[in-house]
């Protein structure tokens, strides 16, 4: 016989018919059900522990308050310090056993992180935006990898799209103090919460407070509403209406007023020089009016306020009397106080040259003495985190303090939900970021705003090339269709070419007219091409100007143009005012510096939603109804806005604002 063969025998005729019977095949099929079940089984049950958060209105329940104080309970001391720590989780893809991934896993799990603060990747000064999908799955890793819910948090003054792409764009807040409607706000709010609730942040250090009555304010300027407190404090208030009641923690900063300062704390001291009386009148009222509208954190700025605390090496940040007295007794503030980012070198520079060992360990326990709960961003997190924990061991900070802190962070972490449930469903992403109903709204609160300050009633509205329709007929994408002439020339002044800013406007002008010859300029190349740009506007029937200039962190300059830029635009303004027309694509207050131009109108914003409107504000497409929000010395006082109708139709553009390919 050979190996593995045997005669088939009565026997092994009626094996082979009883595994073929139906009695048979019932078995099987059901013992490969008890072994997948089996196999499964593991599989399901983590799953089923992943339960996805619903967003609901901001508010803690009595099952929160008990779940905070029962963690508080069992938190170690090193636990509780590390509750009080944000960091900087960067949205990118990283593969969960990447040295970039477990990097900041093993940071979480060392100093036992209360949450992050998602931010994206730079290059120099751009922005290298990532997706919401990418941003919702890290932030769902990590609070896979955390013993206790993180709570996320983001900086999104305009918006989700701020950091991450294709969600709804909105201008900056100096929009909406134009626009005039508290409407808009509040739906700022509510979109902004819609979209940051489902990518898995629970909590915005917006809105901005400040009063921005100083006009060369390097780092405030467009980020604030207005210069009036009272419009501040309402649109304030509506942002937080609409942000709480979709789920999203609210922040009010930056305390106790950062606009009327010349400096830029995040490079050094600024300091807001007022007497008592007049900060009640200007600075406090709007934090007061967001505090009565239940907002969660108030921010407090790295700022010297000699009339609240004229103690020498005092910020607000550093100060029992601005926090302590000021902010919780007398204003009755019962939330979180956070404070800027402690790596600013407005705070840091009083103690990098005070002799100390651990300069960061010595701001952050001064800012928790001082009464702030959480820090965020510290530029040495083992130092500010160990500095803290020996301070408490010392003596120097009573535990039953760090107590107090740590029950506010957790019983906020309750109010948004997350002793219930911490990840977001990515399916449910594309739903829910970048509705188009949405992005209408966000859409016509940029129209809004548009405010005309000056016009010479012979340049707008201008007329297109081609049908209302934005159509052109069949064309090869390819072929060269159209020959650039100088009809139409837009010169477009930014702080850097590689940047986004100018592409909507560009395409949305060439929708219109096709032949447009568009001009780029910034610091760098402005000092060559002087010559060919006057050349092009000398032979042009109209000019438009554009000059994108907004608020930036850690730039020592002020908003706006003060290298060869700005001497080629007032030689445009010389030799071509008739015919120009100026657009403040941001910064309203160029007015100021180039008073010559005759025809001048304002967005307070460079978003892409804002280009849009501009373009449709100098084709007639929309009416032109806003006011200033602020007053442009020399040029117009706040509250200034000429009225125009629409005298055309619109065309079938983007609005959504999408960037255009370079």
């Amino acid at each position: 016989m050979a190996c593995g063969k045997r005669e088939a025998s009565l026997t092994d005729t009626k094996q082979v018919f009883w595994y073929r019977s139906p009695a048979m095949r019932t078995l099987r099929l059901f013992t490969a059900l008890v072994l997948a079940i089996c196999l499964l089984a593991p599989f399901a049950s983590a799953k089923d522990k992943e339960k996805y958060m619903k967003p609901a209105p901001v508010k803690l329940d009595r099952d929160g308050e008990k779940w905070a104080e029962k963690t508080l309970k069992k938190m170690t001391l090193e636990e509780k310090i590390g509750q009080m720590f944000m960091i900087w989780a960067r949205a990118e893809f990283l593969n969960v056993n990447g040295p970039e991934y477990v990097r900041l896993r093993d940071t979480m799990r060392k100093y036992h992180i209360g949450g992050f603060g998602m931010t994206v990747n730079t290059y120099g000064p751009l922005l290298i935006k990532s997706e919401p999908l990418e941003a919702a799955a890290l932030l769902n890793q990590l609070q896979r990898d955390s013993e206790l819910p993180l709570i996320m948090a983001a900086d999104f003054e305009r918006g989700v799209s701020m950091r991450l792409n294709g969600s709804t764009v909105f201008p900056h807040a100096m929009a909406f103090g134009a626009a005039r409607d508290s409407k808009y706000a509040e739906a700022f709010g509510r979109i902004t919460a819609q979209e940051s609730r489902a990518i898995g942040i629970h909590w915005n250090w917006f809105p901005t407070a400040d009063v921005n009555s100083n006009p060369v304010n390097p780092i405030i300027n467009t980020r604030a509403f207005a210069e009036d407190p009272q419009l501040v404090g309402d649109l304030v208030a509506a942002y937080i209406k609409g942000a709480r009641e979709a789920g999203m923690m609210t922040t009010l900063k930056h305390f106790p007023g950062h606009g009327d300062t010349a400096t830029d704390s995040h490079l050094a001291l600024a300091m807001v020089s007022g007497d008592r009386q007049r900060l009640n009148s200007v600075e406090l009222p709007p934090f007061k009016k967001g505090i009565e509208a239940g907002v969660d954190s108030v921010m407090v700025a790295h700022v010297t306020v000699p009339a609240l605390d004229a103690t020498p090496n005092r910020v607000a940040t550093n100060s029992p009397i601005i926090i302590q007295d000021l902010l919780r007794k007398e204003m009755g503030f019962k939330g979180l106080v956070v404070t800027d980012a402690l790596d600013m070198a407005g705070l840091m520079r009083l103690y990098a040259n005070g002799g100390t060992a651990n300069p960061s360990g010595r701001a952050a326990v001064e800012t928790v003495k001082a009464g702030n709960d959480m820090i965020l961003i510290p530029g040495d997190l083992d130092g500010a985190y160990n500095g803290i924990l020996q301070a408490v061991k010392s003596g120097e900070i009573p535990e039953s303090q760090i107590n107090e802190s740590v029950l506010r962070v957790l019983k906020a972490k309750a109010s948004v939900g997350l002793h219930k449930a911490r990840l977001v469903d990515l399916a449910e992403v594309q739903k829910l970021v970048a509705d188009p109903r949405n992005v209408a709204e966000a859409a016509a609160a940029a129209e809004n705003a548009i405010t005309l300050v000056k016009d010479s009633g012979t340049v707008l509205p201008l007329k297109p090339s081609v049908p209302a329709n934005g159509t052109q007929g069949a064309h090869n994408p390819y072929a060269n269709r159209v020959e650039v002439r100088n009809r139409v020339v837009a010169v477009i002044f930014t702080e850097d070419v590689r940047s986004e800013s100018g592409r909507m406007f560009e395409r949305q002008l060439r929708m219109r007219a096709p032949d447009a010859r568009i001009l780029w300029i910034d610091g760098n190349n402005a000092p060559f091409s002087s010559e060919p740009v006057l050349a092009s506007v000398a032979n042009a029937e109209t000019v438009i100007a554009a000059v994108y200039a907004v608020p930036t962190a850690g730039r020592a300059t002020a908003v706006g143009m003060t290298d060869a830029r700005a001497t080629l635009l007032r030689n445009i303004l010389e030799r071509a005012g008739d015919k120009t027309v100026l657009i403040a694509m941001g910064n309203p207050y160029i007015g100021t510096d180039f008073s010559a131009a005759k025809t001048f109108f304002c967005t307070f914003s460079n978003a892409v939603v804002s280009e849009t409107s501009a373009v449709k504000a100098l084709f007639g497409e929309i009416p032109i109804r806003g006011r200033l929000p602020v007053s442009i010395p020399q040029v117009a006082d706040r509250g200034t806005g000429i009225d125009r109708s629409q005298v055309a139709g619109g065309m079938n553009g983007d609005n959504r604002g999408a960037a255009a390919p370079f």
